[in-house]
């Protein structure tokens, strides 16, 4: 990176950390309003609070990044307009490309942040704070998914589970799982104490496994040596503990690989209803792109703030924002109401606002 570029860097850096700050701590305070007396009350260690409110806050994260990429945006090229060094920089021959580089750079390394956050953070601690909160912050007290129904619809199989005997899905207790044939006729039933994910594969405690016929009859076991093991191994049981956790966590908790997995094991879902799934994932899936995308069209708004008018420059910058989002919005609703197809809803505000911003951002070269 040479002098130039570490520089734009340095001087963008700094009023996005501000932004950042700012914005996380409002959420905080907001959220310590209701919640501080409890936490003292319950003897919340400082580890658990602080990952409390991170779980908390990880669901609106790609909202607080954009809106600070905007503000941070706005204050470095307004400076540099104020100063003259855009003038200066250009006067020396140096692209108006190279000189926002920097920007760009730093907005796609957030658009990356906030991707791990709501691929990897937000399914597992999001939950989890919520549950916190819900028990008065009572870790010891947190509600467990008891009780589950598993339905894979695409292989004919339904779990039921007495309890979750591991926070990962991996061990579960008491455990009844049925295949259905073709017709929804019963064909296997397998009921077992314990069950345990190891190696990929699920193995069954003292297992009773019963056949029937097609006509859901039961049937003598063409293999009785296999079925009195006192550990066994079903390797056709393709469900993974992750499903147990979708199953047990609230549908904008999780991530963009469980929500493909979830539409693609449950093919009995209503063309609606699945609408309205795709929609979220690929609202998830773009989510992101958010920040690259204001950041394009706050650079000449930055700019118009400098050398116009600060008033027009910001009120352009947060025109541009809240449309932006406005636009999200009703596609969102339009989806949701199979005004439209679910995929282009939650692509189009991004490709819109994208090409419209980079009409500015070449009008400013």
């Amino acid at each position: 990176m040479g002098i130039l570029s570490r520089y734009v860097f340095r001087e963008f850096l700094s009023p996005l950390f501000y932004c950042l700050v700012g914005f996380v701590s409002i959420y905080v305070l907001f959220d310590l309003f209701g919640s501080f007396s409890r936490m003292l009350e319950a003897r919340l260690p400082i580890a658990d609070a602080a990952l409390y409110f991170s779980g908390y806050l990880a669901p609106y994260f790609h909202y607080l990044v954009p809106a600070a990429l905007m503000l941070a945006t706005l204050y470095t090229m307004w400076v540099f307009c104020r100063h003259s060094e855009i003038v200066a920089m250009r006067a020396s021959g140096i692209g108006f490309l190279t000189i926002v580089r920097p920007l760009l750079l730093a907005a796609a390394a957030m658009a990356v942040v906030v991707a791990w956050v709501d691929e990897c953070f937000m399914p597992r601690w999001s939950q989890w704070a919520a549950q916190l909160k819900t028990a008065k912050f009572e870790s010891a007290t947190i509600a467990k998914a008891d009780n589950l129904v598993l339905r894979n619809a695409a292989a004919g199989r339904t779990w039921n589970v007495d309890e979750i005997r591991s926070p990962d899905c991996t061990r579960l207790g008491n455990v009844k799982v049925t295949v259905d044939g073709p017709g929804g006729a019963r064909r296997l039933s397998v009921t077992a104490p314990e069950a345990s994910y190891l190696d990929g594969e699920w193995w069954f405690v003292s297992p009773r496994v019963q056949h029937f016929d097609s006509l859901g009859r039961e049937v003598a076991t063409a293999t009785p040596e296999l079925d009195a093991l006192p550990l066994r191994c079903f390797a056709e049981f393709d469900e993974l503990p992750e499903d147990f956790l979708v199953q047990n966590r609230k549908w904008q908790y999780n991530s963009v690989r469980d929500r493909f997995r979830y539409l693609r094991t449950h093919p009995e879902l209503t063309p609606e209803r699945r609408s309205d799934l795709l929609y979220d994932t690929w609202a998830q899936i773009m989510a992101p792109f958010a920040c690259i995308v204001i950041t394009i069209f706050a650079i000449p708004a930055g700019i118009a703030s400098g050398r116009q008018s600060v008033f027009r420059g910001v009120l352009g910058a947060l025109g541009m924002y809240f449309a932006f989002y406005g636009l999200d919005v009703g596609c969102m609703v339009a989806a949701k109401n199979a005004w439209l197809p679910p995929i282009p809803a939650a692509v189009a505000p991004h490709v819109v606002f994208f090409l419209l911003g980079a009409r500015l951002f070449v009008r400013h070269r």
